[in-house]
């Protein structure tokens, strides 16, 4: 029978496969399985197998350097802490290397911010390897700090090598959103998807966090795209603001999302900045509903409803009666509306134009489908490249800097006087923009991030992260 390895309450162990050289371990024969600090879990397919990817902090006390790893996963189980609390954790096999010899272990991921160590060495890792003498520490040989720093002083764990952005949005699997990480990624960028509905805020005038459904807390990103559906902008802005005020970067700030999320408010701010628009009217009364149809000129008109987006709740009325039918059912109903004059001229198309940092990056534009006004692409229409104006470039760019969106999908009509902003977007789609134009709008994005960040790709960047298995549409979209 081989040796045993005596090792004390605490060791300094490492894991090569995944990149981390040195780390911290508790080692307690108490706790049956291992588990090492983990966060940014996230679950992908490689060749037909599943895998997860994760971030660690492995020196104590410590949120740099950041390590990302990978690893085929083994499983997913419930694990019982010393406290008695249950909790469901993905499964990983892993070598260990621990006083000159390495072995293969399962490790559970779990996040350890709150524990003493950022890993925990169970006694299944131990059996037949291992004799713990409680009374002692560092059996094996201690780390000093000079070294400990020298250990993570390569280009793999440089702790400034991309930023951590996350996209705050309901859908991970829509188009703009698996676009906009791709896009960081392949940029160098740490991305993480967010859930609006699984983020809660802790407010504290001392340490105000944010905190995710499975545990972390999101007090270490750089940037923020908020990508905030209609049915969530009151929460999302909030989400936006918690974040702002813990001194996290919004590509689009939570007071212009929410200003321009308010149809009429947003026209009344597009208005006292000068820009022209369809002449507009807005009543509270079904009193008010003749006159209101004869301020925009009468029949055919637009209705409106303030919280529509994608082209949802907006209505053609042709002729005067049925104007006022459809006001006075929309009023009945206890909903908000403004009515707006029809630009015939139009024959169904508008103008995307696509704005990002004050510059228009790529602008298509939108044909409705055979017997439909709405050229929207999500109600059938199409998309084709399309040469714009300088008037209709000005108008855009300045109706973003007006509303305050760094990011903002503008769209306009041409009209006998010329072009007029019909609305301003604040979680443009990509897809049809991106897939008419072939422009890599998404990859824009970030780069309007990283300038407002002043950041700059190291020289190693595109090595960084990579190292054995670890690795350091139209309308409102989210």
């Amino acid at each position: 029978m081989d040796k045993k390895i005596i090792v004390g309450s605490e060791e300094w162990c490492s894991f090569p496969g995944l990149g981390i050289p040195a780390i911290k371990a508790r080692v307690d024969s108490g706790a049956k399985t291992s588990s090492l600090h983990a966060y940014n879990i996230q679950t992908f397919n490689r060749g037909g197998e599943a895998w997860v990817s994760f971030e660690a902090h492995p020196v104590q006390n410590l949120r740099r350097p950041r390590v990302r790893c990978e690893a085929r996963l083994l499983d997913r189980r419930t694990v019982r802490s010393s406290s008695g609390d249950s909790e469901k954790r993905f499964v990983i096999r892993t070598s260990l290397s621990i006083g000159g010899s390495v072995w293969d272990i399962e490790l559970t991921l779990t996040n350890r911010d709150t524990m003493g160590y950022r890993m925990l060495l169970g006694r299944e890792a131990m059996m037949g390897r291992m004799m713990v003498d409680p009374s002692e520490s560092f059996c094996l040989g201690e780390i000093t700090p000079s070294e400990l720093e020298e250990y993570y002083r390569d280009e793999h764990h440089i702790s400034g090598s991309g930023l951590r952005i996350g996209v705050l949005a309901s859908n991970p699997d829509l188009y703009s959103n698996q676009r906009i990480m791709e896009a960081g990624t392949e940029r160098g960028h740490r991305m993480t998807f967010l859930n609006i509905r699984q983020c809660y805020m802790k407010l504290d005038s001392a340490e105000p966090a944010v905190h995710y459904r499975d545990g972390r807390i999101l007090n270490n990103l750089d940037a923020i795209i908020p990508r905030i559906r209609p049915s969530l902008t009151f929460y999302g802005c909030a989400l936006t603001r918690h974040f702002e005020s813990m001194g996290v970067f919004a590509l689009n700030s939570s007071a212009a999302v929410s200003q321009s999320r308010d149809k009429l408010y947003s026209l009344q701010l597009l208005q006292e900045g000068g820009l022209n628009i369809p002449i507009s009217g807005f009543a509270n009364s079904p009193m008010d509903t003749s006159e209101l149809i004869e301020m925009v000129g009468g029949a055919p008109l637009i209705v409106k409803l303030l919280e529509g987006t994608q082209g949802r709740g907006v209505v053609l009325a042709e002729t005067r009666k049925a104007a006022e039918s459809v006001v006075n059912a929309f009023k009945s109903l206890k909903v908000n509306l403004l009515v707006q004059e029809f630009i015939r001229e139009a024959q169904g198309k508008d103008l995307r134009l696509f704005v990002i940092d004050g510059k228009v990056v790529a602008a298509i534009q939108r044909e409705a489908a055979p017997g439909e006004f709405r050229a929207n692409i999500h109600q059938g229409g199409t998309a084709s490249v399309v040469k714009i104006l300088p008037e209709e470039r000005k108008l855009a760019i300045k109706a973003a800097k007006v509303l305050g969106l760094k990011v903002a999908g503008v769209d306009i009509i041409r009209s006998k006087k010329g072009p007029l902003l019909l609305e301003v977007n604040s979680s443009p789609g990509l897809e049809g923009i991106e897939s008419a134009t072939r422009k890599d709008v998404a990859g824009s994005m970030i780069m309007g991030i990283e300038k407002a960040l002043k950041w700059r790709p190291s020289v190693t960047e595109s090595s960084a992260g990579r190292g054995g298995e670890s690795r350091s549409e139209s309308g409102s979209e989210s």
